[in-house]
């Protein structure tokens, strides 16, 4: 049986593939760094004859295209799809031999118009395995409204119905592969486990059990804001992105730093999100590194502005980069790293309080208290606390303006995304408090609640 090789991306929530038959192999869906799928090759002695893309991809920009020139591979993508690029062109009931495999192709639109899934059968057998790219996920499906509101309803209706196939074509046995589900924003609703076969899906997805016009309805209510960068991702995915260096950027000193700030320009502080509020260089953002940083950074930040980071190492900074190459930010205007102290030669150096819940609770009705709800419109209206003014966390740096007069403290749902909105406002000289606490615990803390169904 061929074996299968899970290259995973935790900080969009995706999955690529490396299927090996022992001397050839495929790839299905490969990221922008293609240095992963390169030594997952390499070390199992293969060579890598296809590569295949189940959709033109809004979450990142593919590695696709650079790792076929690299490899010498066949580059495969929807004979439907308008790219700007050679390909092999590949239509629904098609099938790519690499070695002992064959990949049947499946159209599955839903997702994407054009939407692939690719059935894998070992020589002389069945299928054995499915590569869903956003199609059927662990228990849900893909998004349906990547392309446009006008295309949604009936994107959603062949989601429903290209589900609905994989499950009447392949047999229960079959494992599932998808390439989104796994915290990506791709996702329409959230997914459960991290493997599944045809025959659990049977039992468990959205698409199975229920009848078109509930999944839709069901669907499309649950579709809640994406990351403002997918708008530039299918573009460039069409163009045909190439590999992206990892150059070293160039070394910002404190004066240059500071001329930037004053110029208007993201500089973003990598630090843990509770030491930035301790103490930062003034006019600077806090996006903590981490598995979600390069998400809420697209989102957050007007798209082609220059960015520079500071971190604590070169190799932070390194990391950073690594992460903002997926989704197609390649060059940084700059980087700095030390001490907040040596950065802010100027001595310029802001901070503001970090609280929880109970700290909220604990001043809950003085005067000058200003709440603020940064989540997005579904969280806020599942339930928020009662009172509060809500602006979405990547419309702070527009709207800052439309908050009243006090002292604001910041929550989302887990202190991530306030530390983002607090840190924004500190830069636009409002008073902030950060609070750092899980969402949950507002109840728990006494707080008043609004929205929420039992509330």
């Amino acid at each position: 049986m061929p074996e299968i090789v899970t290259i995973e991306t935790p900080s969009l929530g995706d999955r690529s593939y490396l299927i090996c038959d022992g001397e050839d192999a495929v790839v299905i869906d490969p990221q922008r760094d293609i240095g992963r799928v390169l030594a997952a090759a390499q070390s199992r002695h293969v060579r890598i004859s296809h590569v295949l893309e189940t959709h033109i991809h809004y979450d990142y920009v593919t590695g696709g295209l650079a790792l076929a020139r690299h490899t010498g591979a066949e580059y495969v993508v929807a004979a439907s799809e308008d790219v700007d690029f050679e390909r092999l062109g590949v239509r629904d009931g098609d099938q790519i031999v690499a070695g002992s495999m064959a990949l049947t192709v499946i159209h599955t639109p839903g997702h994407t118009p054009g939407h692939l899934s690719f059935a894998l059968s070992p020589a002389g057998l069945g299928p054995c395995a499915v590569f869903t790219g956003g199609s059927m996920l662990y228990g849900a499906v893909g998004r349906t409204d990547l392309t446009g509101p006008e295309n949604t309803e009936q994107l959603t209706r062949a989601q429903y119905r290209s589900v609905r196939r994989l499950a009447a074509e392949l047999p229960d046995d079959v494992a599932v592969y998808p390439t989104h589900g796994f915290g990506s924003f791709c996702s329409a609703t959230p997914t459960a486990g991290t493997s599944s076969t045809i025959g659990s899906e049977r039992r468990v997805n959205m698409a199975l059990r229920s009848d078109e016009d509930a999944f839709v309805k069901e669907l499309m209510a649950g579709l809640s804001a994406y990351p403002r960068y997918y708008v530039h991702m299918g573009p460039a995915n069409r163009r045909g992105p190439l590999a992206a260096e990892l150059a070293p950027p160039a070394q910002a000193d404190p004066a240059e730093l500071r001329r930037r700030i004053d110029a208007g320009e993201w500089i973003v502080d990598l630090r843990e999100r509770t030491a930035f509020a301790r103490g930062h260089v003034a006019g600077t953002i806090s996006i903590e590194i981490g598995s979600s940083f390069s998400t809420y950074l697209g989102w957050t930040m007007p798209w082609g502005a220059p960015l520079t980071l500071i971190g604590d190492s070169p190799e932070q900074v390194t990391e950073a980069q690594v992460q903002l190459i997926r989704i197609g930010i390649d060059r940084l205007a700059a980087a700095a790293t030390g001490p907040t102290e040596t950065l802010a030669g100027d001595g310029r150096i802001s901070s503001y309080p970090v609280s929880d819940f109970g700290g909220l609770a604990a001043r809950w009705g003085q005067p000058g208290l200003v709440v603020l709800d940064v989540r997005r419109l579904d969280e806020w209206r599942a339930g928020h606390l009662s009172g509060a003014v809500h602006i979405p966390f990547w419309e702070i740096e527009r709207r800052a303006g439309e908050l009243p007069a006090g002292h604001v403290w910041v929550y989302c749902a887990s202190g991530f995304r306030a530390a983002i909105a607090a840190s924004l406002l500190d830069r636009a000289g409002r008073r902030v408090v950060h609070v750092d606490d899980a969402w949950e615990k507002a109840a728990q803390a006494g707080l008043p609640l609004a929205g929420a169904p039992d509330s």
